[in-house]
């Protein structure tokens, strides 16, 4: 394979899978700053909060008897404040197919102690969905954004169901059509498919968790960032902009930019159409070289957000020196494949990535292929 320099570069060669590149129009400059050096709890910061909350709600469609807030520690917070709080009125389930997943079975097993059932898959592969018990409480990732596999969607949780179902939806929310009946719990990052700044989780409740909230009692403490319910019921205040903690207003504007650009861009629909038209592009990549193929090899449940790819012969040695020539190039950054899967790439084709900056990609990753094949044989 000859190696040529690639003549057009992506314009925007932000292709982390988190934080995630910022909206196309984004400029720091136009970010509103009033709110900033204020504290939260003032009128204008209240109003701000409150602000981003009704627009996420707007957003994402989620019903009036959905209550959404912003919580401290990013998806990670959000997901450990729902566990720490929810879990231990029945048998538990958690599902893990890559390694956030794994993450949520260590804290369940290993720091809750709880005796969960644990259904797991290989990176690339879905466990049977339809063999989970709905009996129990049930934890799951929507979108693996480490193995690049999702779920198809929600048709496999039952209407009827027992337990609570609990969806870590980061890299999900925004790309994705969600049956918000069929979700108990949800949570997820604004760095993701908004391009947000971390640091800040966003916490969903449908109405059968905050029954439990309010008629379960944990046997274990709980820190002060993780309370959600103040004498037997639910804090409401958290739902309204009343954040437990002092949030970053800085981050919280930085949302609300994206989450105005989002509306600009069509809303819901807007979002999912230029997710969907990235990762067909790189599908269409992938399917012009031979070297190159999905992790996720069933299409129906394979990430439109955070695609994974296999690179024919790679280890991690060939995937570091592969990454790091297209950083260097200034071509593509942060697209070497998470550290505990297979050896790979990991694209992210969320909303605010632009179309073409995909399909300028395609060359680079040629030359980037090239090149360390011919050090390889050197």
């Amino acid at each position: 394979m000859t190696v040529t320099i690639p003549a057009t570069k992506p314009a925007r060669p932000f292709f982390s899978s988190g934080p995630c590149a910022k909206p196309p129009v984004y400029d720091l400059t136009k970010l509103a700053t009033e709110s900033l050096g204020r504290s939260h709890r003032a009128k204008i910061g209240k109003t701000r909060l409150a602000y981003c909350i009704d627009l996420m709600r707007e957003l994402l469609g989620l019903p009036d008897t959905h209550r959404i807030g912003i919580v401290p520690g990013s998806d990670t917070g959000a997901f450990e404040m729902a566990m720490w709080t929810m879990l231990g009125a029945r048998e538990v389930t958690a599902l893990a197919w890559e390694s956030f997943g794994e993450g949520w079975v260590t804290d369940a097993v290993k720091q809750l102690k709880l005796d969960a059932t644990v259904m797991r898959a290989d990176y690339g592969q879905l466990p049977d969905l339809d063999k989970v018990d709905w009996s129990n409480d049930v934890l799951f990732t929507w979108n693996g954004t480490t193995s690049g596999v999702r779920v198809p969607d929600a048709e496999w949780i039952p209407a009827d169901r027992e337990g609570l179902s609990f969806a870590d939806a980061t890299s999900a929310v925004f790309a994705y059509d969600i049956d918000w009946t069929k979700i108990d719990v949800a949570t997820f990052s604004w760095q993701k498919v908004l391009g947000g700044e971390g640091g800040h989780g966003v916490l969903i409740l449908g109405p059968r968790a905050v029954e439990r909230l309010e008629n379960f009692t944990p046997d274990r403490p709980l820190p002060k960032v993780f309370r959600l319910v103040s004498k037997g019921k639910l804090a409401e205040g958290i739902f309204k902009g009343e954040t437990i903690n002092t949030p970053s207003m800085l981050a919280v504007e930085d949302a609300i930019f994206a989450l105005e650009w989002a509306k600009s861009e069509g809303g819901l629909k807007g979002l999912q159409a230029r997710c969907t038209a990235n990762a067909n592009a790189l599908d269409k990549i992938v399917a012009e070289r031979d070297w190159l193929g999905h992790l996720a090899v069933d299409k129906g449940t394979r990430s439109k957000t955070s695609v994974c790819l296999t690179v024919e012969g790679a280890d991690a040695d060939f995937i570091k020196k592969f990454a790091a020539i297209l950083e260097k190039e200034d071509a593509a950054y942060d697209i070497a494949g998470y550290r505990d899967a297979p050896a790979g790439l990991r694209i992210w084709c969320g909303a605010t990535v632009n179309v073409e900056d995909i399909e300028a990609l395609g060359p680079w990753l040629d030359y980037a292929y090239a090149s360390v094949k011919a050090t390889v044989a050197a």
